[in-house]
């Protein structure tokens, strides 16, 4: 008998964040803070003490990913490779169609602070919880946004008991897993574009995705310089 209940867990999440409210979420790479409207992400913005431009990070799935992106072949083929081959997760930034019904759906002020130059930013393949969220999200046309769950620039959280005590006072929901799956790193995800090819954050599991590039594709990426 399974001791997590992902489906609940996400169930649960999902109907606070569509009334309003705030979720601490768990993925791969360390506890998230989430949300789905404009008060709830700007509640997030002030508590976390984050820099004006700063983005959001949305959380989405391979259903998203082909919806709202517009990548070549090549970049697809990237995305299919280090998230479905490898099975890794991935904070893609690529073009995305800002005319998409779901993004048109979106306030403007979670349009402008989520996306920058046309393209948005998507943390794909974080583990059975964002599965199960991202899958709701796509189902229901909630698109959930927000950024790591710790005050900014003190370090990916990979256990909800290092949380800090602003961040969660503002939580409505807290799911906790335990400790998460790529601690060793101390690193959110790593942040990359798949058509630039820049890496724009080096994260969790970068020396594989580098060693995927490189392997498949001849792309050599600089060396990592891994900051929490």
């Amino acid at each position: 008998m399974s001791v997590l209940n992902p489906v609940g867990d996400a169930q649960k999440a999902m109907q606070v964040m569509q009334a309003g409210g705030i979720s601490i979420l768990p993925n791969d790479v360390g506890y998230s803070l989430i949300a789905s409207t404009p008060k709830a992400l700007h509640r997030i913005f002030a508590t976390k003490r984050r820099a004006p431009q700063k983005l959001n990070a949305m959380l989405g799935n391979q259903a998203h990913h082909e919806a709202l992106h517009r990548v070549s072949s090549r970049g697809k083929e990237i995305v299919q490779c280090i998230t479905g081959d490898y099975n890794l997760p991935l904070g893609l930034i690529a073009p995305c169609d800002p005319q998409h019904p779901l993004l048109q759906s979106l306030d403007p002020d979670i349009f402008a602070r989520s996306t920058r130059d046309s393209t948005l930013l998507m943390l794909l393949n974080a583990g059975p919880l964002h599965r199960e969220i991202t899958d709701l999200s796509f189902k229901t046309g909630t698109l959930l946004f927000g950024s790591s769950a710790n005050l900014s620039l003190q370090g990916t959280k990979f256990r909800v008991e290092d949380i800090e005590p602003e961040i969660m006072q503002i939580a409505d929901v807290v799911i906790d897993h335990g400790l998460m799956k790529y601690h060793p790193w101390q690193a959110s995800s790593t942040l990359f574009n798949c058509e630039t090819l820049e890496v724009v954050r080096f994260g969790s599991c970068y020396e594989n995705i580098a060693d995927i590039l490189q392997r498949h594709f001849k792309i050599q990426l600089p060396e990592a310089q891994l900051t929490k």
